[in-house]
C-alpha cells in the first residue's frame, strides 16, 4: 500500500455513550471484537459502548478497554486494504491500540493489560481527589511555569503537549485550580474540564506504572512490523524490548503529542488516519502539520470516504 500513511489512535477523553454502534450494525465481522473483550473482561463491552451508562464509560478502569475495542473494531475493517503505514502512534491509552495494529501485541493481551491498567491508576489516587484540564491559548513554557507555581499547593503536572496552544494539566484537584488560577493570569485564554477519571501522566502515576510494570513483563510481545512513535520521548520505537520500558515511562510522564505528530511527518507521513472514536487527534493534527492530509474511521460514511480517498491515492501512484 502507499507509503506516507501514519495511522493515529484516540486516547481517554475521546470516549462516548453509542461510539462504534453504526460499525458494529453495519458491518458484522466487527463483532468478534467485542465478543472477545467482553470473554476475557467478564462484561458486555458492546453494552457498555453502545448504551453506557456514561459515568460507568468515563471511569478509567472501563474507559480504557471500552476504546481500545472500539479503535480496534474499526481498525479490523481497514486491515483489508492492505495499509502499509509509515508509522503508527496514539495518544496515551491509545499507544496501545496503535501497538495491536503493528503487531507488537495480541488484541487479548492487549485488552486484559489496559483493563489493569485502568485499575491501578483509579487506585493511585483517591477517588474525586484529582482532575484534569485543558488549557487553551498559552505556549508549553508558560503553562509549566503555572504548575511549578501552583506547586505549593499540591502535585500538579504538565500532562499532555497536544497542539501549539494547547497544553493538558493534571494532578490533585486544588492544585490544579490554583494552576487554572495562575494560567488566567498569564493570559490563557480558556479552560476546560475534562472527562478523565484520573490525573494521568503526572508523578501520582508512579505507583501505578510500578504495579503495572509486573504485567507489561509477563505478557507476550513481538517486535514491530511498523515503528510506533511514542508518547514519552516522541521517538521511533521497533523492538519489543524498547515497547515495554516504554510503556511503563508512558503513565507518569508527559505525553509528547505535538512533537511525535511532528516526528511522524519528519519520517514521511503526510496522510493521518484516525482509527477509533471521535476526531480529536485529526483537530490536534490540523492544527500542528497544516498541510497534513486528514482522515478517520469511526462509522460507516468515515470509514467509506477514507477507503475511497485511499482508493484514489494507490491509483495515482500506481500510475507514476
Amino acid at each position: 500500500m502507499a507509503s506516507g500513511i501514519g495511522l493515529v489512535f484516540p486516547g481517554q477523553g475521546s470516549q462516548s455513550v453509542g461510539m462504534g454502534r453504526a460499525l458494529y450494525e453495519a458491518h458484522p465481522a466487527v463483532r468478534m471484537v467485542y465478543e472477545e473483550a467482553g470473554a476475557i473482561l467478564g462484561y458486555d463491552v458492546a453494552a457498555l459502548c453502545f448504551d453506557g451508562p456514561a459515568d460507568r464509560l468515563n471511569l478509567t478502569e472501563y474507559t480504557q478497554p471500552a476504546l481500545l475495542t472500539a479503535s480496534i473494531a474499526a481498525y479490523r475493517l481497514l486491515e483489508p486494504v492492505g495499509l502499509r503505514p509509515v508509522a503508527v502512534a496514539g495518544h496515551s491509552l491509545g499507544e496501545y491500540s496503535a501497538l495491536v495494529a503493528a503487531g507488537g501485541v495480541s488484541f487479548a493481551a492487549a485488552v486484559a493489560l489496559v483493563q489493569k491498567r485502568g485499575r491501578y491508576m483509579a487506585e493511585a489516587v483517591p477517588p474525586g481527589s484529582g482532575l484534569v484540564a485543558a488549557i487553551l491559548g498559552l505556549d508549553g513554557e508558560a503553562v509549566k511555569a503555572a504548575c511549578r507555581e501552583a506547586g505549593t499547593v499540591g502535585v500538579v503536572a504538565a500532562a499532555n503537549f497536544n497542539s501549539p496552544g494547547q497544553v493538558v494539566i493534571a494532578g490533585e484537584k486544588a492544585a490544579v485550580e490554583r494552576a487554572i488560577e495562575l494560567a488566567k493570569a498569564k493570559g490563557c485564554r480558556k479552560a476546560i474540564l475534562l472527562p478523565v477519571s484520573v490525573p494521568v501522566h503526572t508523578p501520582l502515576m508512579q505507583s501505578a506504572a510500578d504495579r503495572l510494570a509486573k504485567d507489561v513483563a509477563a505478557t507476550a510481545w513481538s517486535d514491530l512490523a511498523v515503528p510506533l512513535v511514542n508518547n514519552a520521548e516522541a521517538r521511533a520505537l521497533r523492538t519489543a524490548t524498547e515497547v515495554q520500558a516504554s510503556l511503563i515511562r508512558q503513565l507518569p510522564s508527559s505525553v509528547l503529542w505535538e512533537d511525535l505528530v511532528r516526528a511522524m511527518g519528519g519520517m514521511g507521513v503526510t496522510t493521518f488516519i484516525e482509527v477509533g472514536p471521535g476526531t480529536v487527534l485529526t483537530g490536534l493534527i490540523k492544527r500542528i502539520l497544516p498541510d497534513a492530509v486528514l482522515m478517520n474511521v469511526q462509522d460507516p460514511k468515515s470509514l467509506e470516504a477514507t477507503l475511497n480517498a485511499l482508493s484514489v491515492k494507490r491509483e495515482a501512484q500506481d500510475e507514476i
